[in-house]
């Protein structure tokens, strides 16, 4: 009897024990659960913001298939991606294979919420396409390095069932920055690890060259397939990228035979249009004679005619242009002319911003209204090609027949341009070196963008100061494409821009590349570094003056930091986060986009990765502003 006693005793207490493990196992796995809405932080913790990566696979099954679509996803160069994943520069413009893993860079920040909570997250901008929902974009083209409902806490004005087609939504990348702990223990980076069917602990800590136990000290939790990991390394992974051969094309055959038919075709090319020529000056000199016959009397009535030949073109460019837009319909809203009228005050000087540019409330939102006569075609026809964070986005059109008009509406920027910040005098000085950084690297990846990703590639030609405009974080954006041209390498009669920011052989034989975007942009670093005119009042233009100061032989090291301090804005002097070095290093870039040589000048790829090598744009705020430009834009 005791015996039986005893046995019951101990298989009571085993289950007990067995409840209480249980128990623990559920609370910790219940802790250990990720919140949907995403990692919390503390915003006065040091550390924040910090550089992070994101373990990202190309995929087949979306549009992300290669490093351009995938950068502009993430807001970052193609360069940005390659050099962490180690892919080589020739297989950069590759396409990629099945699940070929990316580590993609990002800056993680603790940022507040709606809800009074922080989450850490990489704030990257993404715009609504057809189709898209939360869910959608947060599993496929983010792959889970983030969720629906995060998305919805980070965007409370938005209703997720009903998404507008071309609106901007913040996608909150999940990251992590290590703390002091783990600083000192020689984590550099957390890598944002989204786990998938058949990994575990150990094959994610074999991937990354990694303890086991150092990924559940800094997770403290179970590994689950829905979860998204931190990886704690000191270097990066040295990923295994597939090797990419280029394919020999086959040999033509029959080469002599093709060659004979080209000559033979062009010989009747030619032929034809010599016929086609000398026909044309016949009919021309045929119609010149009858028009002099009829002398005088032929102006009879020609007033009225012409009255209603420009009636008939006004309605034709009207049918024409509205033909050349019909495709963007429905990505740009066409608003009425009464509208306008109508929120400008009936276009008054009191809500003109600059030039042609009014500001105008339609039902409740700002808008910047440009003003246009027939020629909105070229424009238009590009600004329905571009769609980045770093350019003025358009947000609709107006055609007015009645004086042959047309309005491009695009979204307000509010702090003004960066010429008023530099140069007048209410601003002069008051933005801090991390700024200007900042400003500049934003106008390198928009100008990167429609180098490197349209086609044809477009071409800027009026990049200057007072055409980059600051939002309320003082994050830049390009403005007016109405000098934009689609394709380069072509040769122009037409020179147009603005003295002191054209490149030389612009001016001289009118060659237009995306080469002249990069001089003028060398142009706008003197600006941020000097905070002088890119003219004097004189005529002289900077680039000649830096050309003189820091080119050739004066660029030696004897007495560099003199004339650099000579050369910086006074208003910089004070700043302390301002250091001599990384003045250097952007003047360095600057000097080498003022190349004579268009050859010898750096592309924007190039460029972006140079400037985003300082360790400074990662010591920048969340809004990237000083207290003094924070006090100013409001």
């Amino acid at each position: 009897m005791r015996t039986k006693l005893h046995q019951s005793s101990v298989l009571l207490l085993h289950l007990l024990l067995s409840f209480f493990f249980f128990l623990v196992l559920f609370l910790r796995r219940s802790h250990a659960q990720p919140n949907t809405t995403g990692y919390g932080c503390l915003a006065n913790r040091t550390g924040y913001p910090c550089q992070a990566y994101a373990f990202y696979r190309g995929s087949l099954a979306t549009n992300y298939t290669d490093l351009a679509s995938i950068g502009d996803l993430f807001g970052v160069s193609r360069l940005m991606i390659a050099d962490p994943s180690n892919i080589s520069s020739s297989a950069v413009s590759a396409p990629l294979v099945a699940d070929q893993p990316l580590l993609v860079p990002l800056t993680c920040s603790c940022n507040p919420t709606s809800n009074g909570t922080n989450i850490s997250y990489a704030n990257i901008t993404y715009t609504i396409r057809a189709g898209d929902t939360f869910y959608r974009v947060s599993t496929e083209p983010f792959e889970n390095l983030t969720s629906y409902q995060s998305v919805e806490v980070v965007n409370p004005a938005l209703v997720p069932t009903n998404l507008t087609i071309g609106v901007d939504v913040v996608f909150p990348i999940f990251c992590k920055c290590p703390n002091e702990t783990q600083s000192g223990a020689g984590v550099k980076y957390l890598v944002s690890y989204v786990l998938q069917p058949g990994d575990n602990l150990s094959s994610v800590a074999s991937r990354f060259g990694v303890q086991e136990q150092s990924i559940a000290g800094i997770n403290g939790q179970d590994t689950k397939t829905t979860e998204t990991l931190f990886v704690p390394v000191s270097k990066l992974p040295n990923l295994t990228q597939p090797i990419v051969t280029a394919t020999a094309p086959a040999p033509a055959p029959s080469a002599k035979k093709e060659r004979t038919g080209v000559i033979v075709g062009l010989a009747i090319g030619v032929g034809v249009l010599g016929a086609l020529l000398i026909l044309g000056i016949l009919l021309w000199v045929h119609r010149e004679s009858t028009s002099k016959k009829r002398g005088a009397g032929g102006l009879e009535g020609d007033g009225e005619k012409r009255k209603a030949y420009g009636e008939k073109r006004s309605s034709e460019m009207e049918v024409n242009l509205m033909a050349d837009v019909t495709d963007c319909l429905d990505k740009y809203r066409v608003f009425g002319i009464d509208e306008l009228k109508e929120a400008t005050e009936g276009f008054s000087s009191k809500c003109l911003i600059q030039g042609s540019v009014y500001k105008g409330c339609v039902d409740g939102e700002v808008f910047a209204i440009k003003k246009m006569k027939w020629n909105a075609y070229e424009e238009l026809k590009i600004l329905q090609k571009v769609n980045h964070g770093n350019l003025v986005r358009l947000e609709g059109f107006c055609i007015d027949p009645e004086d042959a008009s047309c309005y491009l509406i695009y979204e307000f920027v509010p702090s003004g341009s960066l010429h008023s910040w530099l140069h007048e005098a209410g601003h002069r000085g008051r933005l801090n070196w991390k700024t200007r950084l900042r400003i500049a690297i934003d106008v390198a990846n928009g100008l990167q963008y429609i180098h490197e990703h349209t086609r044809p590639r477009v071409v800027h030609k009026d990049i200057k100061s007072s055409n980059i405009l600051l939002d309320s974080n003082m994050r830049a954006k390009i403005a007016n494409f109405g000098l934009a041209k689609s394709g380069c390498n072509a040769i122009t009669m037409h020179i147009v821009g603005t003295q002191g920011y054209i490149a030389p052989e612009y001016l001289s034989d009118g060659v237009v590349s995306t080469r002249m975007d990069v001089f003028s942009f060398g142009v706008v670093l003197l600006e941020l570094v000097s905070g002088r005119e890119a003219m004097d009042e004189e005529g002289r233009v900077l680039w000649a003056s830096a050309a003189g100061a820091f080119g050739g032989r004066s660029s030696e090291e004897i007495g560099k930091d003199e004339r650099l301090r000579g050369w910086m804005d006074d208003g910089l002097a004070a700043d302390t986060s301002c250091s001599v070095e990384s003045v250097a290093s952007v003047m360095s870039v600057a000097v080498s986009c003022l190349n004579r040589d268009p050859s010898r000048r750096p592309s924007m790829v190039d460029i972006v990765y140079a400037l985003c090598k300082s360790d400074d744009i990662f010591d920048i705020s969340e809004d990237g502003l000083s207290t003094d430009a924070q006090v100013v834009a409001r």
